[in-house]
């Protein structure tokens, strides 16, 4: 079976070609902006522009012809309206073209089924990206919200803080490396070396101590299992208009402030429903530092952490395809004569999908 992967619900279009369990390709392009964050309409006229180039890009990556392909799945909730709208358009044309059968995924619950290439079983997914942030596992029939922020997504939080503070967009990166750049001040050449190349190992005292002096007091918003990033967000730039504060000291102290918050909530997840394993979904998983704490939290509460590949941690359409393929084996599909009944859910919530195909 060989199965067609299309992302379309933010600033990504990806495509991507399943066959069986093998992924023949994995492409994708992103909008980009110099100045401001995701403009919906820009972005998804973007995606019209480069779909057909893309598709063709992937089927001759694949060595595969367009007949080849069996079955489409495309991302068609939750997300921006115009993005995702483009995305169905560009879908529901070729299985018309085709006369193949349409499958439609949730973005989020495609982040968590993806994460069985790491070959975890039953974990708790922390599920940080742009406008995301939840705790999910599955339980009962679905995949269960357990935590969750009251207001921005961890990386819209983090792209806010970096535009604010005049760096591109995605700002991620750039928070990261001026985050580096903190450590880097205050750690002799020798020390740097052993932090940067043994990064996954505990620091030495020296090394802690340097951390906690780079670390300035913010606000914790934990509420529960919840989290909220608004207070972090205003004290982070009243605190960079008042000079005192360096802007790599402050997105040290951000990273460490935030992933504490997130890893709370998921590890507080993890002993309430007893499991013993912990995924990282999410464009902003790919943060290192991120990943490092996520794996010091598992490894003290003798769990495991389980972290893909960044190909799909990002917004991906392989991980589409992946769900896509299991969702048309378990009846799950549209089929070319009712693809008319088929719409996108921009708002839909990961625990309002029926897991039937588990």
């Amino acid at each position: 079976m060989i199965t067609l992967g299309i992302e379309t619900t933010a600033h990504t279009f990806g495509i991507s070609i399943l066959r069986d369990k093998t992924f023949l390709c994995n492409l994708r392009e992103i909008y980009t902006t110099e100045k401001g964050g995701i403009i919906p309409i820009e972005a998804a006229k973007h995606h019209a522009l480069i779909s057909e180039n893309l598709l063709k890009q992937a089927l001759e990556k694949s060595h595969i012809t367009l007949t080849d392909i069996n079955i489409i799945a495309v991302s068609n909730a939750p997300g921006l309206a115009p993005c995702l709208l483009q995305g169905m358009k560009f879908a529901k044309a070729l299985a018309a073209k085709l006369k193949i059968p349409l499958v439609p995924v949730n973005h989020c619950i495609a982040h968590l089924e993806i994460g069985e290439v790491t070959k975890a079983k039953d974990p708790v997914l922390l599920y940080c990206s742009g406008a995301n942030t939840q705790i999910i596992a599955y339980a009962s029939g679905k995949y269960r919200i357990f935590g969750e922020t009251l207001d921005m997504g961890i990386g819209n939080f983090i792209d806010t803080f970096a535009r604010y503070s005049g760096l591109g967009f995605p700002g991620g990166k750039y928070i990261e490396e001026l985050a580096l750049k903190s450590i880097n001040k205050n750690l002799s050449s020798s020390n740097l070396n052993k932090y940067t190349t043994q990064k996954n190992k505990p620091n030495t005292n020296k090394e802690s101590k340097l951390h906690i002096q780079n670390l300035i007091e913010l606000p914790y918003s934990v509420k529960g299992m919840d989290v909220a990033f608004a207070g972090l967000l205003t004290n982070l730039k009243q605190k960079l208009d008042s000079k005192k504060y360096s802007l790599e000291d402050l997105s040290f102290s951000l990273q460490e402030t935030a992933f504490a918050m997130l890893l709370e909530t998921a590890e507080r997840a993890m002993a309430h429903l007893g499991k013993k394993e912990l995924l990282l979904g999410g464009g902003v998983a790919c943060n290192s530092r991120l990943q490092e704490m996520a794996k010091t939290m598992c490894k003290e509460r003798g769990a495991k952490c389980f972290i893909p590949e960044k190909e799909f941690l990002v917004d991906n359409a392989a991980m589409i395809a992946w769900l896509g393929q299991k969702m048309f084996k378990s009846g799950i599909f549209f089929k070319p004569e009712d693809l008319d009944k088929l719409d996108i859910n921009a708002s839909q919530r990961t625990d309002q999908v029926n897991v039937s195909w588990k």
